[in-house]
């Protein structure tokens, strides 16, 4: 088994199919989303692949250590050439292939007139083992 993070982005992937903003969305479409998503993740739960996932709100700030004894500088809200991310699932699945066939499962989530998002997600293997140094 291997851990891969499933990313939804605001911005900074390729446009969707279905590309209307979640704020221009009526309160069903949202709810038909969110329910989407819900059964997706309970789905996954039954099978032993799900192990967590989490919508994130538009607001944050990047924040880095400034020395010792001064505050962290924090560099916010974000700028328009900031990626954004909008959620995250993580899986538990035997191989990158099947990480891949869920991510494209989960881009099909509901969006604006209750059609299909085709979303890009972005798919990224948790390290497993600290890369070595050959030379």
């Amino acid at each position: 088994m291997a851990k891969y993070l499933l990313l939804k982005h605001y911005r900074g992937a390729p446009a969707a199919v279905n590309d209307v903003p979640m704020d221009q969305w009526t309160p069903e479409e949202i709810s038909a989303h969110i329910q989407y998503m819900g059964d997706f993740a309970d789905r996954l739960e039954k099978t032993g692949e799900f192990v967590d996932g989490q919508a994130l709100a538009p607001e944050g700030a990047w924040v880095r250590y400034d020395g010792e004894g001064r505050p962290p500088v924090t560099d916010g809200p974000f700028a328009e050439t900031k990626d954004l991310i909008a959620g995250w699932m993580i899986i538990d699945v035997d191989s990158y292939e099947r990480a891949v066939e869920l991510a494209g499962e989960l881009s099909a989530a509901p969006g604006a007139g209750g059609k299909p998002i085709h979303e890009w997600l972005e798919v990224r293997p948790f390290l497993t083992a600290p890369p070595t140094i050959t030379e």
